[in-house]
């Protein structure tokens, strides 16, 4: 048996375009950029409307973020930490010029002082406690 058979029936074909890489310029990225900041959650409409990847438009939005300006407060950010060994985490005390400090020892105990706290009866405690 021939599977191909010859019919009257026309089919409709379609050419679709894909693979062309689009060239935005930066007025047409920041024109798509404000309007998706228009209203809240419109990241994924503004995208669909423009015929971009959301992700795309995302990279735009941080792109022309507002950077920080210098008479703005500083933003949390992380602190690199240094882990040492437990004999000598004692020897060495920052004690801020006011205030409270609290100095947790490794076996779980822990010491609150105010800031005009004689560092040597601080040191002899905390060995103390260390030895328990």
């Amino acid at each position: 048996m021939d599977s191909n058979k010859c019919s009257a029936q026309i089919e409709r074909f379609e050419v679709v375009e894909t693979g062309r890489r689009r060239r935005w310029t930066d007025d047409e990225k920041l024109k798509i950029v404000l309007e998706s900041l228009q209203t809240p959650r419109s990241v994924s409409s503004t995208a669909r409307r423009y015929g971009i990847s959301r992700s795309l438009l995302l990279t735009w939005r941080r792109s022309f973020g507002t950077r920080p300006s210098d008479n703005e407060d500083p933003q949390p950010a992380f602190v690199p930490a240094m882990v040492t060994p437990p004999s000598a985490r004692t020897a060495v005390l920052a004690v801020p010029a006011s205030g409270r400090i609290e100095i947790v020892v490794g076996n779980g105990c822990r010491v609150i002082v105010d800031a005009g706290v004689d560092m040597t009866a601080l040191s002899q405690v905390l060995d103390l406690l260390e030895r328990r």
